[in-house]
């Protein structure tokens, strides 16, 4: 009887033992397949809504933990110092608009004084041509008249040699005389025609002259206009610049949800002084969420970007999700925390580095099992 119990024990011991080493071979297997671990986490996009401007909180539309659509009116300050700004700026815009078309009459004004003195100088161009035809004609008026003096002068040396030898009468001697002198006050008179004209052309010459600088400063002084005209829109633009700003800051008293999700940490009230910067409130979208997984180093080699991975939910045991890896980050979870770990000294202790995995959730996701940010999960990557 004893025999059969020491044989029935060693039996039961064997099985046990290949059982053990069963289970534990497919135990091994599996964890070679299967890299799992419960440093992991949900994460997500947390939106920090922060004031732009300076100012006192006039409405706060939401409270924690209510859904927002994106674009929806969350915070309002007040608006009365950014309005005052705003009209002063569209003010001086206007002013400086209204300053521009006085330039521009003014610049039309000074055309027209061109314009005028253009045509003067057309005028005197065409006097003086005139001129210096009367000229030309006085100067052949003149040739002629002396031609006939020259021939008269000749006639009357003529009749007086033949008067004094008593060839001719005295009565052909007078009429020569008289041809003479007639010559002599006609060519006189051409010569003083012709003096008076080239007096008045020169007077005209000192005219013209005048005219032409009259014309040039009108040119200079429309060329300033112009200039004028550019460095004032150059003001209206600097205006207008003003005025955008001062409405984009208008805008600013105006606070709108970036994205759809929960309203989380609010910390503003009606009445409070905000800066600009300031943290008013964080909207937290929840269907974009992923697992962030802490792998150990020892564990990374097998672990790579596509691989499938079972994720568990500690705050839903029914729920199964699946997902993919999507991303290793490029150095342990110690090396970018605050006060990254100071190695370099005597009593340095070896210690197992992790390095977070990004995994993002491809199935399984329900309404019935929302997702926080924070959830603890197990996510377990299936090595391929």
């Amino acid at each position: 009887m004893s025999m059969n119990k020491k044989r029935i024990a060693f039996t039961v011991f064997a099985l046990v033992l290949v059982v053990a080493a069963v289970v534990g071979f497919f135990y091994v297997q599996y964890k070679k397949t299967h890299i799992s671990t419960d440093d992991a986490f949900i994460e997500g996009t947390v939106y920090t809504v922060s004031a732009r401007v300076n100012g006192t909180v006039e409405q706060v539309l939401v409270d924690d933990n209510q859904f927002v659509k994106k674009g929806q009116l969350l915070v309002v300050l007040d608006r009365e110092p950014f309005d005052k700004k705003l009209k002063q700026a569209l003010a001086m815009e206007e002013a400086e608009k209204q300053r521009l078309k006085e330039i521009e009459a003014a610049l039309l004004a000074q055309k027209r004084k061109i314009q005028a003195r253009e045509a003067e100088l057309n005028r005197r161009l065409t006097e003086r041509k005139e001129l210096k035809a009367l000229v030309k004609a006085r100067t052949a008026e003149l040739k002629a008249k002396e031609a006939r003096f020259e021939q008269a002068k000749l006639d009357l040396q003529r009749a007086e040699n033949l008067y004094k030898k008593g060839v001719i009468p005295k009565q052909k001697y007078d009429r020569a005389l008289t041809l003479y002198q007639t010559a002599l006050a006609a060519t006189e008179a051409s010569g003083e025609l012709k003096r008076q004209a080239e007096l008045k052309l020169k007077g005209f010459e000192k005219v013209i002259a005048q005219t032409k600088a009259a014309l040039k400063a009108e040119q200079a002084a429309y060329k300033r206009i112009q200039a004028s005209i550019k460095a004032q829109k150059g003001l209206i633009k600097r205006a207008h610049a003003v005025v955008e700003e001062a409405r984009l800051m208008l805008s600013y008293t105006r606070v709108y949800a970036p994205s759809d999700g929960y309203v989380t940490k609010k910390a503003v009230h009606r009445g409070e002084q905000i800066k600009a910067g300031q943290p008013l409130l964080a909207v937290v979208p929840l269907d974009g969420v992923y697992v962030v997984a802490n792998y150990k180093e020892t564990k990374i080699e097998s672990i790579k970007k596509g691989m499938k991975v079972k994720i568990k939910v500690d705050a839903y045991p029914d729920l199964t999700l699946w997902g993919r890896v999507d991303s290793l980050m490029a150095g342990t979870g110690a090396t970018f925390t605050l006060f990254p770990p100071e190695n370099a000294t005597g009593n340095y202790v070896k210690v197992v580095q992790r390095i977070p995995v990004k995994i993002v959730i491809t199935e399984g996701l329900s309404d019935k099992y929302p997702l926080r940010i924070g959830m603890s999960v197990v996510p377990t990557v299936l090595v391929r």
